[in-house]
């Protein structure tokens, strides 16, 4: 893999009714209807709303036999409208209703921890279920989430990204036996560091064993507004951005059909970087791509070292807007300082009209080297695209560790550039902070949302970042909805928290309550409690196992029931509705005294 220069990642292909995967397929993006899968009409107008939208497979969950055989209807009602758009059948719980899923649907999605406990006993319920999809030509997806692994597996390797690996690889292992290729896999989490490594654990060993089935990429439960759109952008787009991916779905606490233009997006902004100019770098021997650990560096006041990753915002119309959980680190202002300055913000000033103001800080680009030696300032920034990165640049590095290195990038993949020059410092055993400084002229929140997560994705899960600036000339954006999509990405990349974070399902048709709603009232209720994970699942399936490492959970238990949940242990079943979110906050306070 070359982590500077944009390439996809070559795959074998699987048939999925008239819509291939993988090869020189495009992405295909995805979503999954809300309805019950025994309630046809209802199925089969929200799977028109999906494919209209955009999406090219469409997933209902199937966790019956009665939900299965329905998928007869639905496919044949949607066929009979000229809806051609292939049926993914979702089996949860009980492996046996795959059997009679893969008669109806063009691909199964199975969950490998949900089935039997030893090696011998899979392999006596998979090979018939392998067999009856070849016979209907149905493809299947090895989907492994965490939260849900097998007794067996978690008292092996624990809830970990190798346990996953290791739980696809047994099936994939039987499926190459059997001689089926009709394979996609997937791995999620909600964790955004859990499902980036996983994901790239899982290709290193695929081609350790010769294999290239395609993926399925998504983050779980990432919830929904800029919240879910930032965390699946960070978590789906470093993977992406290393080729990685050949289905995607954004997971939004939302209608079904609203998850595929977000992914769309995501799609398109990363795959336009194909064939780009090239970016010449050697890889740091230092770097390890599959358990990437914080680059070392020089604490530089409060920026590198331990410290948190730091995050800038600019201030060039004087405006001094802020939000209070959101006010950045340090402001760039440019040329002239504000009358009024914000008390615990460092402003950061042109080098060549600093006069050495409190808390002020110079800013010099890469031409003005010669000035750095005669500032006498304990912190300095310095832009420095890559490109000019010259040996006299690494010499005045080495004079001066109160340099602070702001990287920019106008490379088709940014990314690329980025990543290029963390790893030549790394190559010549520099400790400089780097700041990633990401430019944009948008006017639509979600399209900023998206790409800058996506540009700042892998440079995350690597453990680059130092700090974060974003900067964006569009004219409909305010300074605040900046400074909370640099503080989002960092939290959604675990490395600063700012907010409480929320972890909700996307919904399906085990779903108990009306799930949007529900969202908006835990949120209301819940948002001032900075530092937890909150989860709200719509079942048990997607409930203590899927929301693995949230700190409390609001989990449906049936009809106009909830059950709350402290870690993975219920602390209390089937509250009536109308009373569940107050009883979560009792139990939160209850919790943190």
């Amino acid at each position: 893999m070359d982590l500077f220069n944009y390439s996809r990642r070559s795959t074998s292909e699987v048939n999925i009714g008239a819509t291939p995967l993988g090869g020189s397929n495009p992405i295909r993006l995805q979503s999954m209807t809300n309805t019950s899968t025994t309630d046809t009409a209802a199925c089969v107008a929200q799977a028109k709303h999906i494919v209209d939208a955009g999406g090219e497979y469409v997933r209902l969950t199937t966790q019956g036999v009665k939900e299965a055989e329905n998928l007869r209807n639905i496919n044949a009602a949607l066929r009979g409208d000229g809806y051609m758009t292939p049926l993914v059948a979702d089996i949860h719980f009980n492996a046996n209703v795959a059997d009679v899923a893969a008669l109806y649907a063009e691909k199964v999605r199975i969950n490998p921890g949900n089935y039997a406990k030893d090696l011998e006993s899979i392999r006596a319920h998979f090979i018939p279920f392998l067999k009856i999809c070849k016979e209907n030509h149905t493809a299947i997806r090895i989907g492994v989430n965490h939260g849900s692994l097998s007794e067996r597996i978690m008292a092996q390797y624990g809830d970990t990204p190798e346990g996953m690996v290791a739980s696809c690889m047994e099936f994939l292992n039987i499926c190459a036996e059997e001689k089926f290729t009709d394979v996609v896999i997937s791995i999620k989490a909600s964790n955004t560091v859990v499902m980036v490594r996983t994901v790239r654990l899982l290709v290193a060993t695929m081609e350790q064993n010769g294999m290239s089935f395609p993926l399925h990429l998504g983050v779980t439960e990432a919830g929904e507004g800029e919240d879910g759109r930032i965390k699946s952008a960070l978590g789906i787009g470093a993977l992406l951005s290393d080729g990685l991916g050949d289905t995607i779905r954004v997971s939004l606490s939302e209608a079904p059909e609203a998850e595929i233009p977000v992914a769309r997006k995501l799609r398109d902004y990363i795959v336009q970087r194909e064939n780009h100019p090239y970016i010449p770098c050697a890889e740091a021997a230092a770097f390890d791509y599959l358990s990437p650990v914080r680059r070392k560096t020089t604490a530089v006041r409060n920026i590198g070292g331990d410290h948190l990753p730091v995050v800038i915002s600019e201030r060039l119309d004087g405006s001094e807007a802020y939000q209070a959980d959101f006010t950045p680190d340090y402001v760039y202002v440019g040329r002239a300082l504000p009358t009024v300055r914000r008390a615990g913000v460092g402003y950061i000033v042109d080098a060549d009209v600093w006069n050495g103001e409190a808390d002020t800080y110079p800013a010099f680009n890469h031409e003005q080297l010669p000035l750095i030696g005669g500032c006498n300032a304990d912190l300095k920034f310095l832009f420095m695209p890559y490109m000019a990165q010259t040996d006299e640049v690494i010499a005045c590095l080495y004079q001066h560790p109160e340099i602070v290195l702001i990287s920019q990038s106008n490379h088709p993949n940014r990314l690329g550039e980025h990543r290029a020059l963390v790893h030549q410092l790394m190559n010549e055993g520099m400790e400089n902070p780097v700041v990633f400084f990401q430019h944009y002229a948008e006017n639509e929140p979600e399209t900023f949302q998206i790409k800058t997560a996506a540009d700042m994705s892998a440079l995350v899960m690597d453990g680059f970042c130092d700090g974060i600036f974003l900067f964006n000339q569009g004219d409909d954006i305010a300074h605040t909805t900046v400074d909370a999509t640099a503080f989002g990405i960092l939290q959604a990349g675990r490395l600063r928290v700012s907010k409480t974070e929320f972890i909700s399902c996307p919904g399906c048709g085990r779903t108990l309550f009306d799930l949007q709603t529900t969202v908006a009232r835990v949120k209301a209720a819940t948002a001032h409690l900075k530092g937890l994970k909150i989860a709200v699942m719509g079942c048990i399936v997607n409930g203590p196992g899927e929301m693995a490492d949230a700190d409390y959970g609001y989990v449906g238990a049936g009809r106009g029931k909830i059950s709350l949940y402290k870690k993975k242990v219920c602390i209390e079943k089937n509250i009536p509705e109308e009373e569940a979110v107050e009883k979560l906050l009792a139990l939160i306070e209850a919790g943190e005294e």
